[in-house]
């Protein structure tokens, strides 16, 4: 019985000295200043429909993916997740926003939309809510920022908007160009420095 007790507790102390080693807790990290016309500036909401602020994703590069489970593009989910889970550990996030605006290409629920991208990709990068992102007065305010910066909107389903630390768009991508493109991992190493 005091074996145990010692073994307990010796537990206990690594565990307290292992969070010691890292630091502070994520709640007391410092927050990033944001410019008042960055993307990381906005709220939107999850897949799920839970409140979202952007601003979590402030000093890293992002690629802003309007995504659709339906559509001959569909395919580069794995490029996606795979561009992620390479990257993530250096500063960069894919963020997909499901949108309908194409062909109708995306017409499930976020429930179906999970499961699909789950099942099918792994998908673990950061889902929104279904959105538009066509101009006009129903556009998601995260397309029209990105618009705006832009000065380019998705023709079509998985066009890519690539998003420095600071929230400004650097470039924009067509939906013909694959997450494994030579020319975008180029620009999203410049962007990473």
């Amino acid at each position: 019985m005091r074996g145990a007790w010692i073994a307990g507790a010796a537990l206990l102390a690594l565990a307290s000295a292992s969070d010691a080693q890292q630091g502070s807790p994520p709640s007391a990290k410092k927050e990033m200043p944001v410019a008042q016309d960055s993307l990381y500036q906005l709220t939107t909401k999850t897949l799920e429909g839970q409140p979202a602020e952007l601003r979590a994703y402030a000093g890293k590069v992002a690629l802003v993916v309007n995504v659709a489970s339906q559509c001959g593009y569909t395919p580069q989910y794995a490029g996606l997740e795979k561009l992620y889970d390479d990257l993530k550990d250096r500063g960069f996030v894919v963020l997909g926003f499901p949108s309908n605006d194409f062909g109708g290409q995306e017409p499930g629920t976020a429930v179906e939309i999970r499961q699909f991208c789950s099942l099918n990709y792994d998908v673990s990068f950061p889902l929104f809510e279904k959105v538009v992102t066509k101009a006009g007065p129903g556009q998601s305010p995260v397309y029209a920022t990105l618009q705006k910066q832009s000065g380019e909107l998705p023709g079509w389903n998985f066009a890519k908007y690539l998003v420095g630390k600071d929230g400004k768009v650097v470039k924009f991508y067509k939906s013909g160009v694959k997450p494994d493109d030579a020319g975008l991992r180029k620009d999203i190493e410049a962007a990473l420095r």
